[in-house]
């Protein structure tokens, strides 16, 4: 049994391994920091479509099938889906994943969703309802203008704290054992070399030990420019009672990240805490700082959106984990539940 901690935090008696990953980002996201990082890099940001929408739905097909591919696992060895995106009626999800045939949650928490997606899934595993489930996220630029903002032919001027929307999508799959397979029909695995297999066998990309569910916090920001001001009061919130929860301290992580807070809710963060007596300067990374490049690539404050954590998860946090260079890490995307009829009705 998983042990409740608080209102809001679950501590897992038995871990919940990510045994694989799989990151598909855009031609910006390819040419910033972490571009040789990810598995795949388009082109251009249409990955062969006609529209926007279809190419995000393009990029969760793509991810999906990756982390299948990297993980041996075929789609009838998985039980659940939880994936989301930030369109209406989540479309990007719904059509990109019909194919694979695997019974599907959708998700919506806005830039959170990669965090509330393995909430869910590692819950999900951890309470013997699933032995294998994949978690997907996905956000594209020009379909998030499109849907939020303004259209990109508008042309309107973006302010400094403005976030770039990450044109991404990031797959995991999370198993309730190391390798994700029944030991009897592990070896049943097609497309996967010995090499893979052995690798599989010794250990996962990284396990999932606890989780902390953050609650809306609103300021009253009304600014769709700003998110990372909206969300940092929300970060700060959470980060308080996973403190609290597990009785913990800045000190315990190697890192504390956040997704998309960018560079204006970083200082707003790390402020709010100090405020509250914990002082997270020294560990606090930020996805959408990480991602682009702030001096050469104009994103301003930063990166955002559903892709934005969800592809540094994979490609980046996972491999510091993996390489010994991290031992514990704080995963915390944070959302802004923004809508375009709340905006307008004011």
């Amino acid at each position: 049994m998983s042990e409740c901690l608080g209102r809001a935090s679950i501590r897992f008696k038995q871990p919940v391994y990510i045994i694989e990953s799989a990151s598909v980002v855009g031609k910006k996201e390819g040419e910033g920091p972490l571009g040789l990082l990810f598995d795949l890099a388009g082109e251009d940001d249409m990955f062969g479509c006609e529209t926007w929408e279809e190419a995000e739905s393009s990029l969760q097909k793509q991810a999906v099938g990756l982390v299948l591919e990297k993980a041996g696992v075929s789609a009838e060895e998985v039980n659940l889906m939880f994936a989301g995106d930030l369109l209406g009626q989540s479309i990007a999800t719904s059509f990109g994943l019909a194919g694979y045939g695997i019974p599907l949650m959708g998700v919506y928490g806005a830039c959170s969703t990669c965090g509330e997606s393995l909430a869910l899934g590692a819950m999900t595993i951890a309470g013997n309802y699933a032995k294998n489930v994949i978690c997907v996220t996905s956000s594209h630029f020009a379909s998030a203008e499109k849907e939020f903002r303004y259209p990109l032919d508008y042309g309107n001027q973006r302010p400094l704290s403005a976030t770039w929307t990450v044109t991404g999508s990031g797959a995991f799959v999370l198993s309730a054992v190391r390798d994700g397979k029944d030991n009897d029909s592990y070896l049943k695995a097609t497309n996967v070399s010995e090499t893979k297999k052995t690798n599989m066998s010794n250990g996962a990309r990284a396990k999932i030990s606890g989780i902390t569910i953050g609650k809306i916090t609103d300021y009253g920001l009304k600014d769709s420019m700003n998110m990372g001001a909206c969300m940092a009061p929300a970060s700060a919130s959470t980060l308080e009672r996973h403190f609290i929860d597990f009785k913990s301290q800045p000190n315990d992580y190697d890192k504390i990240i956040t997704g998309d807070l960018g560079s204006v809710g970083q200082k707003i963060l790390i402020d709010l805490l100090k405020e509250k007596g914990y002082d997270i300067s020294e560990q606090h990374m930020d996805c959408g700082i990480e991602i682009f490049d702030a001096d050469s690539q104009d994103t301003h404050s930063g990166g955002s959106g559903c892709g934005c954590s969800a592809v540094t998860l994979s490609a980046y946090i996972l491999k510091q984990l993996e390489e010994g260079n991290w031992k514990r890490v704080l995963f915390m995307p944070t959302g802004a539940l923004l809508s375009k009829t709340s905006f307008n009705e004011g």
